[in-house]
Formats: C-alpha cells, structure tokens, sequence
C-alpha cells in the first residue's frame, strides 16, 4: 500500500473511532466528513440543544498535502498528532497548521 493510500486510511480509523464515542448529549450527531478527491477530512458536531439552540462545531480538521497531514484544527482530548506517531507516521510528516509559521519549528513536528 503506498503512502497517500495508508495516511487516508489512518485518518478515516481515527475519525470513525472518535464518532463512535457515546455522546453525553444525545441530541447532537457527531459527523465524520472525508473528502478523499481533495484529502480534506473533519469531525463535527450538528444538531440543537432543547430545539432552540443550534450546536454546529468542528472538533478535527486534518488535510493531507503534499504527502503530510496539516492538522488545522484539534479539539479532541486524545490530539490527533500523538495518535498517527502512535501509528508509526513521522514526526516530519506531521504539521500542526494551528500554529502559526514561526512557531512550528519549536515543535517536535514538520515546520510545513
């Protein structure tokens, strides 16, 4: 299995194990989006709390670019980064694109 094919995977596992978590709020569906044409990938939340408050948030956001998962956005209590390192992905091959340019090479991770 080449290298895009086996990052794809790794996130959609991840993705689909994090929505598979019960939800303290029932009324609010957890949604897992792969967009694997553009290798854009994201878990949110939707839905409405007592029917009159809308719930929309984007806990993940992961894109692969240039053969390296961009982390945009994490919420998430496990952090996505330590997951894939977990899964043998190298720390170069990891850029946490929540942190602006000039703090990314005082991280352990890919500056981009």
């Amino acid at each position: 299995m080449d290298k895009l094919t086996q990052y794809r995977t790794y996130i959609q596992t991840i993705l689909e194990k994090l929505a598979s978590y019960k939800s303290l709020r029932p009324e609010i569906e957890t949604q897992v989006v792969c967009d694997t044409a553009h290798d854009h990938y994201q878990l949110v939340q939707v839905g409405w709390l007592d029917q009159k408050r809308r719930e929309y948030g984007c806990t993940l956001h992961v894109d692969i670019k240039e053969g390296k998962f961009w982390i945009q956005q994490d919420n998430t209590d496990i952090g996505i980064a330590n997951e894939l390192v977990g899964l043998g992905v190298p720390k170069t091959d990891i850029v946490l694109a929540f942190h602006p340019p000039y703090k990314r090479p005082f991280t352990e991770f890919a500056v981009a």
